[in-house]
């Protein structure tokens, strides 16, 4: 079993505060395991009655009903049968209409202990935190990391290609057979990623939708603006796109957690630039699986890697701008701020020096770093820059402080 220890510390660490913990992620991250399995498993084996926690998964048929909320509170009425603290778990709380109000009635009514999740990040929009009166603390879930996934395996390159090939959805872990992981994967491309969001956002042009998610898979890494994806599905044939359309798309498959937007930061300027950001997808698996397992470009996959390992870091990241040139992630956390480049090799003299040239006018004291699959000891370039193996960033959660 993949314990997912950091996520786990974080609901430790929250634990009986007077908090709602809201878990957040694209579906079959993992979320519902992490609660109802791991978490569960810590709360029993601390000491807490199995009698005291109450899981409510909305997604299944047995508690369909439940979506109803006053269902819901009969039913947690008669669950709760003593004055000791329960620990309630309800999945997909989205699925419920007006769930801000509910949980806001479960906090008042009961002594409880409450954790949700959701796959839809308008669970955190300004309304609805200032509904349930900012007592929500997210608890962002991502596919496995490279580390999770490398876990009890035994040779590193090997867990890489199959990590980049097939990404790290939990389930597929447990998969041996390539065809088993191609159709879950096609599966979960077919009615998670893409029926769920057209259901929930009632999108009436479905190949037009999918055009836009195909295009954001082919062009990881590379700029891209609602205007530019309009116009490159003009002219592929589609007659009926306009910008507005496209913009709802990608705010739709953002907040589905599919994609997240990398925006651009003037760094001269100091100030966030409105065209031309980039996607990353959530999972490779995913978007290779739709892509038919072409388009392997490996500096775009290891970007894609580095930008989503970063996230989990719970790391700010832009994209930066400085002057001509770009640096691929601009990386803030509350004490410090790095910044990064990411290449296969730099061993070619031009290639190092072009990702060089990338921090040329920062001499602000902060951290250059390039991130390369170059296998080499020395960590040290020229004018005080970094050069880091990407395994090594990984697998280490806290090399770029000690480097």
């Amino acid at each position: 079993m993949i314990r997912r220890d950091y996520y786990l510390n974080k609901l430790i660490d929250y634990k009986d505060k007077d908090i709602i913990k809201i878990i957040t992620g694209i579906r079959r991250c993992g979320k519902s395991f992490l609660l109802f399995k791991i978490f569960y498993d810590y709360l029993i084996e601390t000491g807490i009655n199995e009698e005291n926690i109450i899981k409510i998964n909305l997604e299944s048929i047995r508690y369909e009903k439940l979506r109803n909320p006053n269902s819901l509170f009969e039913y947690l009425d008669n669950k709760i049968k003593n004055n000791k603290k329960y620990y309630i778990f309800i999945d997909e709380i989205q699925l419920m209409d007006k769930f801000e109000d509910v949980v806001n009635g479960i906090k008042t009514d009961f002594n409880c202990d409450l954790y949700i999740t959701g796959s839809n990040s308008k669970l955190l929009s300004s309304e609805i935190n200032t509904k349930l009166r900012g007592r929500g603390i997210e608890i962002k879930v991502y596919p496995l990391s490279f580390k999770e996934f490398y876990d009890g395996k035994t040779d590193k390159n090997t867990a890489f290609n199959e990590y980049i090939k097939y990404g790290g959805l939990p389930y597929i872990n447990s998969l041996d057979k390539e065809y088993e992981k191609h159709e879950y994967l096609k599966m979960i491309n077919d009615t998670v990623a893409t029926k769920d969001i057209i259901d929930r956002n009632k999108i009436r042009n479905e190949e037009v939708f999918n055009a836009v998610i195909d295009l954001l898979c082919s062009q990881i890494g590379c700029y891209v603006s609602p205007n530019k994806i309009a116009n490159t599905l003009v002219s592929n044939g589609f007659k009926t796109v306009d910008n507005d359309t496209v913009s709802n798309y990608l705010k739709h498959l953002c907040d589905a957690f599919l994609f997240y937007k990398a925006v651009r930061y003037d760094l001269k300027g100091k100030e966030y630039l409105k065209t031309l950001n980039k996607y990353y997808i959530c999972d490779l698996g995913l978007r290779n699986q739709r892509l038919g397992y072409r388009q392997m470009e490996m500096t775009h996959i290891i970007e894609n890697i580095v930008y989503l390992e970063l996230l989990r870091r719970n790391y700010q990241v832009d994209i930066g701008k400085n002057k001509e040139s770009e640096i691929d992630f601009v990386v803030r956390s509350h004490d410090d701020l790095y910044y990064i480049q990411v290449s296969l090799s730099i061993e070619n003299e031009s290639t190092r020096m072009r990702e060089e040239n990338a921090f040329k006018g920062l001499d602000d004291g902060y951290k250059k770093i390039i991130i390369t699959m170059d296998n080499n000891p020395l960590i040290h370039l020229e004018r005080g820059y970094k050069m880091l193996n990407l395994f090594d960033f990984l697998l280490n959660e806290n090399i770029l402080k000690s480097i």
